[in-house]
């Protein structure tokens, strides 16, 4: 079960919005501008505006269906016969079933991940575990977060082996004093000490929250905080991790028995 928190949504609506009123002149201008994918105008306007095209599907009703993605999150794409009007959202048969879900899952949730991996790299995380671990994990981690303090205590023995290194993508954003706290973890001399502490002290309250923090702190924070909605998690721990056979993995919440395996790899 994870730490539920408001989620952040990436504006799809209003952005989604923009796309269905595409003027004329911007389609003709991706026409003359675009590249040579045998893309549509339109599209390619579209894709100006950043969302990115990821592949045509195979759909019924004389429509063609492109699986796309904005930010992080995947959206469907349907185009008329006549080349000049786009409909976005879920196409349906009689009986309710979506007839592109399986496509979608299969062309856009592997670049989401794959490209969230490279972000989540990039992103201000805390080390738990050597530095030449075999195996990394990232944790979206909440200081105030009682399962976030779970995952450290159950990932003890791979940590301790020098089997695995966590890579705690702090956050802030389950209490009011979260972002203060995983401030004091990120500021700290030694932040892996810090989040140490603070897992270690947890249900004491954990570390103390910073009076004053520095803005580039804040800003870390929100962009990690950003990161984790992207990619789809409403609460912490939000668990990326790659599989036996390359692929990318995701877990919400405090991951349970063989799950602990399939993310740590054998004890």
């Amino acid at each position: 079960m994870p730490c539920n928190y408001l989620t952040r949504n990436f504006p799809i609506a209003a952005f989604l919005s923009s796309l269905l009123l595409v003027s004329p002149s911007v389609a003709q201008d991706a026409a003359k501008n675009g590249s040579n994918d045998g893309l549509p105008a339109i599209l390619r306007s579209i894709e100006l505006q950043g969302i990115r095209i990821l592949g045509e599907m195979d759909v019924p009703g004389g429509l063609r269906g492109f699986a796309a993605k904005a930010g992080a999150q995947p959206i469907a794409i349907y185009l008329t016969p006549d080349n000049k009007h786009v409909v976005v959202g879920t196409l349906v048969d009689a009986t309710g079933q979506d007839m592109a879900a399986a496509q979608m899952k299969k062309m856009v949730e592997k670049p989401i991940l794959e490209d969230g991996w490279n972000q989540l790299s990039q992103s201000t995380w805390v080390q738990d575990g050597k530095a030449d671990a075999p195996r990394i994990v990232y944790t979206f981690t909440d200081p105030n977060c009682p399962y976030c303090n779970k995952f450290w205590q159950a990932a003890r023995p791979w940590i301790n082996s020098g089997k695995v290194q966590l890579r705690h993508i702090m956050v802030g954003v389950i209490r009011q004093d979260s972002p203060a706290k995983a401030a004091a973890i990120l500021e700290a001399r030694s932040p892996s000490e810090a989040l140490t502490e603070n897992e270690l002290k947890h249900k004491d309250g954990g570390i103390a929250p910073l009076q004053s923090v520095k803005e580039e702190t804040t800003a870390s924070l929100d962009r990690n905080a950003n990161l984790m909605t992207e990619l789809g998690f409403g609460g912490t721990p939000a668990i990326i991790f790659k599989k036996a056979d390359g692929a990318i993995g995701t877990v919400a919440g405090m991951p349970q028995d063989s799950a602990l395996e399939m993310i740590l790899g054998p004890r």
